[in-house]
């Protein structure tokens, strides 16, 4: 009975750490297929492409509109985004 109880909690602990892990996303994100530019300060909170001054890795900025955090846009749209530049901005 007791081997049976273990299973099930292993089973179900398994199964809760299954989606945290897949979560996580270390380096920099894959340049994507089309012609791109990094845009700056539009990323949301934990939405960046790549590194920043404060953050190690894609997906960890920490505040909306990070001036050092970046994403890829489709080139020569960065600018027309309210807020958006090609070049970085105090963090």
């Amino acid at each position: 009975m007791k081997t049976s109880h273990l299973l099930i909690a292993s089973a179900v602990a398994a199964a809760l750490t299954l989606p945290a892990a897949t979560l996580t996303h270390a380096g920099p994100a894959p340049k994507p297929k089309f012609e791109a530019e990094k845009c700056f300060g539009i990323a949301k909170a934990g939405k960046n492409d790549c590194q920043t001054a404060n953050s190690s890795c894609a997906g960890t900025s920490r505040r909306d509109q990070q001036g050092d955090a970046w994403i890829y846009m489709p080139a020569g749209s960065c600018n027309k985004v309210v807020g958006g530049s090609t070049t970085p901005k105090k963090a």
